[in-house]
């Protein structure tokens, strides 16, 4: 027979996880308004990092849900091993989602790349310079000097390298630009 006083310890341990759980969630979900914000950076970029903190506090809460009601921590983790191990041959299937996802947490942290900057790619085969119109999960995307609209995967941006070039308009005309940041 189960025993009523070990189940209320259970809910209450349970629901103080929950809650502990939900405000750290709203508190860093408010950080990385304040970041996104104070940094120019469009709504789009914010969402993918709400969506990977959701998933990172709700696998945080089927953890601690799963060790506060008894399973046992040895099948636990032997569960836990064979779906890292499943989910990491999908990745290496797919490992340029995986890629991208990273570039784009790396861009919008601490890249000092921002919507509206003319970039130049640094690149040997092509010659890209435009303003930069969109960063999503997955892309970069470009409208170059000639009006084309041009999509870069978002881990070649990190790899090839991105020069920002200064936004004066006069320096656009006379030619002249200068170079910012690398």
């Amino acid at each position: 027979m189960i025993d009523v006083s070990i189940l209320k310890e259970e809910v209450l341990y349970t629901a103080i996880l929950l809650l502990v759980l939900f405000a750290l969630n709203r508190l860093l979900k408010s950080a990385i308004r304040r970041f996104g914000k104070n940094s120019a950076i469009n709504m789009n970029s914010r969402k993918i990092i709400f969506y990977l903190t959701n998933l990172f506090f709700y696998i945080l809460a089927f953890a601690g849900i799963s060790l506060i009601w008894g399973v046992n921590l040895e099948d636990f983790s032997l569960f836990f091993t064979s779906v890292l191990a499943i989910v990491g041959i999908g990745f290496v299937a797919q490992w340029s989602i995986l890629s991208n996802l990273t570039a784009s947490v790396i861009l919008f942290f601490s890249h000092p790349l921002r919507l509206g900057n003319r970039v130049r790619v640094l690149d040997k085969d092509f010659d890209w310079t435009g303003r930069v119109v969109d960063i999503t999960a997955f892309y970069l995307f470009m409208r170059t000097d000639d009006g084309r609209t041009i999509t870069i995967p978002t881990n070649l941006v990190i790899q090839k390298g991105i020069e920002i070039l200064n936004d004066d308009i006069n320096d656009d005309i006379n030619g002249s630009e200068e170079i910012i940041e690398t």
